[in-house]
């Protein structure tokens, strides 16, 4: 059955974001006029902060407290009186709003929710499962959803649909509503409703409050969203509904695909409104992208349930509140030394199972001095260890070019040395001016050639002396590195075993630092610590007249801190290029000026699609995040792809 009205066209400009809210108002228990007025209040509040949903808690007309003034005729007659004075004083609102009430029916009475917009009600959700257990008493007085046998409603002299699982669309959302316990059910409404496109779950609840249950419940909130890839929008009773026995605290949080965007401060005596925006576009793409959502789909959303459309008017450019990490792939707090052990933990696995594989106690690693190589060594110092074996079994070879400066290559040396590996000192200049010879290329011009020709004589050494030493060669390219193509063909890009394959360069600093703080027998600590304090540079130019790295790689290719998260909301969440930069504006205002992040972005997306070739054909490499670029894994992406649909919207910013 479907409920049809003439839809607004959604706005490009919203990029997908859809504001909602969650409202705690001021409540009396059993005075629905004065509820009704607080409700109001806090509509329009929403309204003037450009919400397009704002959602209330259980029962919020008469509060849910009433008890046995359910069965009252005067308290249900009020109740709709004050739902008519909502419709009136709302009905030049754009704003839907959600709110809790009874609703008698043929001698049932429903515990539901009701959707309001523009003056009309658009529909009328009833509760499914009611707890009849400690302190509740649901079915004291209400009838569940799963007794209706009708499908619309009188109410306020509007006929309604009615039932449990209708869902309502916006001209940028599909949303469905459970009640407080449906969501606590071992399979909660809200499945349903997402499977059947719902992108948003709205829950009007009032659980009360006892030690403990709040964070079970935030889990549950988190979880929910989670698996269901939703939004989820949860407004819990607060302060005027305590009575008696109980106690409600006031639970206003918003929820989006596990990630909590916001929340409210618990047993605040004040009304309170969160607000945030859920990124609905960014959904479609997870659900899109994970086939077992779709599988569940076919399995369990054969009905196609009732339809009700909102016709909204969809405003300008979406105004943000919430916030995006400026270094996606760095965790933050806390979590930092928790995340970068299992980072580590993670390499090394790969690492000792493929030498165990291959039978193979030798490695080799080419040593620069700088970030990528160095958590390359570390990585197969703590693999030997692990294992037992020697760490004279990795040979580390620091080869010397036209632009090594003093610092790296003392660092290079140092490092080594300080770690009990095999040293080796091989410098490339001789073997790269015999070879410009060969080639007729004048080493006075710095060009690609110039460049080029170094980072193969010296991944012809480590393929070389890992022939000798009957080992393999430990690649130290990183993700950003593999993304941007910022990497020679069959050079420093080959390798046998990648071990820094997904792990991006804003990680790389955190995870060197962390082994010398928390990791090894700290004799490396102050070199280590000085490496990560190094420009990063791939030092094929010859150095300044002072000595000084001349080549500097985000002077060139753009800061890594842009480019990984660039990189990560093109990869992992499938943005277009005014979406990405859209959200840079916001998360690098201070930082980066409009015209610099456009600049870098444009420069993202023609080497990401440019490059593709060096990643088709990557050596093995574990990954360990969420986003990796593995022709075997993550990122199938064909060589020959153009990349002028991406430029052109990057050209239009």
């Amino acid at each position: 059955m479907l409920y049809l009205c003439q839809n607004e066209k959604a706005n490009t400009m919203n990029y997908g974001y859809v504001k909602v809210a969650a409202a705690v108002p001021s409540v009396k228990v059993a005075d629905c006029f004065y509820n009704a007025s607080s409700i109001i209040e806090q509509v329009k509040k929403a309204e003037e902060m450009g919400v397009e949903i704002v959602c209330f808690p259980e029962l919020c007309i008469t509060a849910y407290s009433c008890g046995d003034l359910f069965n009252q005729q005067l308290l249900l007659d009020q109740a709709e009186m004050a739902l008519l004075q909502l419709l009136d004083e709302t009905r030049q609102l754009n704003v839907a709003a959600i709110v809790g009430m009874p609703v008698p029916l043929h001698g049932m009475l429903l515990n539901a929710a009701v959707v309001v917009h523009h003056g009309k009600i658009l529909g009328v959700v009833a509760k499914t499962y009611l707890p009849n257990y400690k302190e509740f008493y649901e079915k004291r007085w209400f009838t569940s959803a799963t007794e209706l046998r009708e499908t619309s409603i009188r109410l306020c002299g509007q006929s309604v649909p009615l039932g449990a699982d209708i869902l309502f669309e916006t001209p940028t959302a599909t949303f469905g509503i459970e009640l407080c316990e449906d969501v606590w059910a071992p399979i909660p409404p809200s499945t349903y409703h997402t499977l059947h496109g719902a992108d948003i779950i709205f829950n009007l609840s009032a659980s009360d409050e006892v030690i403990g249950k709040n964070a079970y419940l935030r889990q549950l909130l988190c979880q929910q969203s989670a698996r269901c890839i939703s939004g989820y929008v949860y407004s819990s009773c607060g302060f005027g509904e305590s009575s008696t026995d109980v106690v409600y605290a006031g639970n206003g949080l918003i929820y989006e695909n596990g990630r909590l965007l916001a929340g409210n401060e618990r047993f605040c005596l004040e009304p309170q409104l969160v607000v945030s925006e859920i990124d609905v576009e960014y959904l479609r793409t997870e659900r899109r992208t994970n086939t077992t959502f779709s599988t569940c789909h076919a399995f369990y959303a054969a009905d196609v349930p009732p339809h009700v459309q909102v016709p909204q008017v969809v405003s300008g450019e979406t105004v943000l509140t919430r916030r995006y990490d400026p270094h996606p792939f760095v965790p933050h707090g806390p979590t930092l030394d928790e995340r970068c052990e299992e980072i580590f933990a993670i390499q090394v696995a790969g690492l000792a199972k493929r030498l165990t594989h291959i039978n193979a106690q030798n490695v080799v690693v080419g040593i620069s001095g700088g970030l990528d190589s160095t958590l390359a060594l570390l990585v197969c110092v703590r693999t030997f260890d692990k294992l037992g074996w020697s760490r004279k079994g990795i040979t580390g070879i620091t080869m010397p070019g036209f632009g090594t400066t003093d610092r790296t290559h003392d660092n290079a040396v140092a490092l080594m040395n300080e770690l009990g590996i095999t040293t080796r000192e091989i410098s490339i200049k001789a073997a790269c001016e015999q070879h410009f010879k060969d080639i007729g290329h004048d080493p006075a011009i710095h060009d690609v050639t110039y460049e080029n020709t170094q980072a193969r004589e010296r991944t012809q050494i480590l393929m070389d002396v890992a022939n000798q030493v009957n080992g393999l060669v430990v690649g130290t390219g990183d993700l950003s590195e593999l993304a941007l193509g910022w990497a020679t063909y069959n050079g420093d890009h080959m390798s046998m075993y990648g071990v820094n394959a997904s792990v991006p360069k804003t990680l790389v600093k955190h995870l060197v630092k962390w082994v010398a703080l928390n990791d090894l027998d700290g004799a490396s600590r102050f070199t280590l610590l000085d490496i990560v304090d190094t420009p990063i540079s791939p030092e094929l130019i010859p150095a300044d007249e002072n000595g000084n790295i001349k080549q500097i790689t985000e002077d060139l290719v753009g800061p890594y801190e842009l480019h990984d998260f660039f990189m990560y909301y093109f990869m992992r969440c499938g943005f277009r290029p005014a979406k990405i930069f859209f959200i840079a504006q916001q998360t690098f205002a201070g930082v980066y000026d409009a015209e610099t992040i456009k600049k870098w972005l444009r420069t993202f997306c023609w080497r990401f699609f440019a490059q593709q070739y060096k990643r088709s054909c990557l050596p093995d490499g574990p990954k360990v995040g969420s986003v990796a670029i593995s022709p075997r894994g993550d990122w199938r992406m064909p060589s020959d792809a153009s990349s002028a649909g991406w430029i052109e919207e990057v050209k239009a910013l």
